[in-house]
């Protein structure tokens, strides 16, 4: 499979809907997906790395399958919101840089 550009998965996404979907969920439908979506995430990381252990140790979740889960529902939230991921990225990266770009280097929190 080629690799996708985050257009293009928005384009995707929304190919796929309108072939197997039928039509977006409502967008609160979509927040408790992505909801639902983001929990099962945080159970198989507390599982993982945490100080959980998975009930049946033959039936381990896929942590990659699950974030792919919610990089889906933020694709169908972005598109039926009409937000251009590309673009918001972008621009979140250039507020995190100017915001943070001595942040974390003068936390002695992160130094070891």
């Amino acid at each position: 499979m080629a690799e996708l550009t985050i257009k293009e998965y928005q384009n995707t996404i929304d190919q796929w809907v309108k072939d197997f979907g039928v039509r977006y969920f409502s967008e609160l439908t979509n927040l408790g997906i992505l909801m639902e979506e983001v929990g099962e995430v945080a159970r198989i990381m507390t599982r993982i790395y945490g100080d959980q252990s998975f009930k049946n140790r033959d039936n381990r979740p896929d942590l990659a399958d699950e974030l792919a889960d919610v990089l889906f529902v933020i694709g169908c939230i972005a598109n039926q919101t009409g937000i251009d991921l590309t673009q918001a990225i972008q621009k979140n990266l250039e507020k995190k840089t100017n915001r943070d770009h001595d942040r974390h280097w003068n936390n002695p929190k992160l130094s070891k």
